[in-house]
């Protein structure tokens, strides 16, 4: 675990909880359809303790869920309904997915690189530079059905010691990334966000969701891939200011679930919101997960939720 001492996420100006300690949510008519998502309105606690709680994973042979508490420099899981570390230390480990191959693919402030564990035991480094130059510190993290991982490369981790170690940005930029593992081969994917952060596909992978979160930019986009998976057409789907879009997931009809502060909110394949759940703290990221992939997991600043859903996500179909 991380040995400095930090105040409480609330009391921690370091913590993006911080700012947002009294911030009021906008209310949200939820649509027929969301409300048929839904079948209890309450989230479950199913954990309290993370400084900044991130980047869950399920890991479907496992039965597993796998999140990030990157201010304490740890990894938990909670399996069999327990709840233990991962890993600790983690490296300052922040967003997680999994390839088709169910490993652990994380993305690593500390590192300033992109993990691969294998077994949940061997942990290879996959990629950490950039035409020889460091990467910044790894966010967020998506595979595609080919293989490829795609991660966004914001500075966050190495603008303090609160989330990774102070460094420099030594490629000049914020660059989304496409790694093929097999190759090797890393190719920018998108250089003209300021901050990017959360990464999603749409479930027949011909869209690509990336949020920015940049000072003056509380931006969730969609972008269409072409045969070359190049991003093209990009589109706003909503500006979250004063909040922002974090870490969001798919369902199997495409529709985006994604952080937006204290809730989540819900949009459809069109880009139009339908639906929002409140939740008690700052929301960082979701996922779905449990056998049938109708459990939404959501790590929110100290703790980690779940709901049941009468929705699954996209990977379950898969």
């Amino acid at each position: 675990m991380n040995t400095k001492k930090f105040l409480l996420p609330e009391e921690e100006p370091k913590n993006a909880a911080y700012r947002f300690k009294n911030a009021i949510m906008e209310p949200i008519e939820n649509s027929d359809l969301f409300n048929s998502f839904i079948k209890d309105h309450i989230f479950k606690q199913e954990f309290s303790g993370t400084l900044w709680a991130e980047g869950p994973s399920y890991i479907p042979h496992k039965e597993m869920l796998v999140w990030s508490d990157i201010p304490n420099n740890r990894m938990m899981k909670l399996m069999n309904g327990k709840v233990t570390e991962f890993r600790n230390p983690s490296n300052f480990c922040n967003g997680n997915t999994i390839d088709n191959d169910e490993n652990l693919i994380s993305c690593s402030h500390g590192g300033r690189c992109i993990y691969r564990t294998k077994d949940y035991v061997n942990t290879t480094t996959l990629v950490n530079s950039y035409q020889g130059k460091k990467l910044n510190s790894p966010n967020d993290v998506v595979v595609k059905t080919d293989g490829t991982i795609w991660f966004t490369d914001p500075p966050y981790g190495i603008l303090s010691d609160y989330e990774g170690y102070p460094g420099e940005q030594e490629y000049g930029g914020s660059y989304v990334f496409r790694y093929d593992p097999i190759s090797k081969k890393l190719e920018v994917a998108l250089k003209n966000l300021d901050r990017p952060n959360g990464i999603a596909f749409s479930p027949d992978e011909k869209k690509i969701y990336i949020a920015d979160t940049g000072e003056e930019v509380k931006h969730l986009y969609v972008y269409d891939l072409d045969e070359n998976d190049n991003l093209i057409n990009e589109k706003l789907i909503y500006d979250f200011k004063p909040f922002f879009s974090d870490g969001f997931r798919s369902d199997k009809d495409g529709n985006i679930w994604t952080s937006a502060g204290k809730g989540i909110k819900c949009f459809n394949p069109k880009g139009e919101i339908i639906g929002q759940l409140l939740v008690p703290e700052l929301v960082s990221n979701l996922e779905f997960g449990g056998k049938e992939g109708n459990i939404l997991y959501v790590t929110a600043t100290s703790s980690l939720y779940s709901m049941e859903l009468n929705q699954i996500g996209a990977k379950y179909i898969r």
